[in-house]
């Protein structure tokens, strides 16, 4: 029988103000629901991270806990809550929960970063392993090089991509022209104007792609100097703003199926593209400067797994859904890709989408490939 139980895990200080709750804050606490199978006792726990998603109730857990493994859907400080979410804070919290676990009894610890948890899982154990940060990209102090974080003994990557400023950059709608308005719009750099496609022709996509890091790159370098702002105030005062990103769900692979192919169907995970680029509940329209430069620049947030999974050296599987329209071919194959020793491997799901929405069957068929690899 299935039994489930929910983890009360210390959650490591935070250096400022970043959590609206009280309760949350006073609390001290992350939270995880652990699923186990009471007649086995198992030595492994699959721990399931994002850097805000609720994973509680994750859709894998009951699957990986029949196979036989302890099976944890991890909460961050920032569940449900990004706009202030510093990304090194994030492994911070992963750090307790691997540590928690191993205080549990577990001995082996596979670490599993789920759709944005990709980018933050390949940060947490490039740093476990060779561990060198001590300050925010704001430059705010956070001590993971000090922090004695444990490596996890596997990462997988699945249904992910590699992280969060980098698939936002993607999306990032070039055409806006004014960051206060998403209807001022640059015609030449539209990708809903029927004229440039779809299909898009290949100087489109070069001039749109460029456009797209240009302006997250600006958008990066007027945090800074609003920062730089703050520190001059004539008194006492807030260290950072809340500000709002227009434009965010416009990728050129969410109407054109010919760039990097698969099995998806157009579209976003939130509808429709054009009304996603500006509707609130799709990915990341509001943020702070700080928490812009952690989690969402292009050039300066680290959890990037192109370039950290270069620094680890323990076993890596990359599992992706041939019909996400999320998570691409081109992203998984760029981290497979990107692991440099020969304990890897590159799993396709096929026919999955990013949340297996009415096959059930498929995300068994990746627990599956999790536990049999895990084992």
């Amino acid at each position: 029988m299935l039994i489930r139980e929910l983890l009360g895990i210390p959650m490591p200080a935070g250096q400022r103000l970043d959590i609206n709750s009280g309760v949350a804050r006073l609390s001290g606490k992350i939270w995880a629901t652990l699923w186990r199978d009471d007649r086995r006792t198992p030595t492994t726990a699959v721990l399931i991270v994002h850097p805000a998603s609720n994973f509680l109730g994750h859709y894998a857990l009951s699957d990986l806990a029949e196979r036989g493994v302890a099976a944890v859907g991890l909460c961050t400080r920032y569940v449900g809550n990004d706009s202030a979410l510093i990304m090194e804070n994030c492994v911070l919290d992963i750090g307790a929960a691997i540590a928690h676990l191993h205080r549990l009894g577990y001995s082996e610890i596979v670490l599993v970063g789920n759709s944005g948890g990709g980018g933050l899982a390949a940060l947490y154990q490039e740093q476990a392993e060779n561990p060198t940060i001590t300050e925010t990209p704001a430059g705010d102090p956070v001590d993971l090089a000090g922090a004695g974080l444990i490596p996890a003994d596997r990462l997988v990557m699945a249904m992910a991509h590699p992280g969060r400023a980098t698939v936002y950059t993607e999306g990032l709608d070039p055409a806006i022209v004014d960051e206060q308005d998403p209807f001022g719009r640059d015609p030449g750099l539209d990708m809903f104007d029927p004229q440039h496609g779809p299909p898009y022709p290949a100087e489109f996509v070069q001039r749109y792609r460029a456009a797209q890091i240009a302006r997250n790159e600006r958008i990066s370098g007027w945090a800074f100097e609003r920062l730089t702002q703050l520190t001059k105030l004539d008194r006492p005062g807030p260290d950072d703003l809340p500000f709002v990103v227009h434009g965010t769900a416009a990728d050129l692979r969410f109407t054109d199926l010919t760039l990097d192919p698969s099995d998806r169907r157009a579209g976003t995970l939130w509808g429709d593209p054009w009304t996603a680029n500006t509707q609130p509940a799709s990915l990341g329209h509001l943020t702070s400067l700080r928490s812009w430069l952690s989690q969402w620049s292009h050039t300066h947030s680290r959890a990037n797994a192109y370039q950290r999974l270069r620094g680890v050296s323990a076993p890596v599987m990359v599992v992706y859904g041939s019909a996400d329209c999320a998570a691409f071919p081109s992203h998984a194959r760029g981290m497979y890709d990107a692991v440099r020793h020969d304990r890897r491997e590159l799993v396709e799901i096929a026919g999955a989408d990013h949340y297996f929405q009415g096959t059930p069957e498929l995300a068994a068929r990746m627990c599956d490939h999790i536990v049999e690899w895990s084992t």
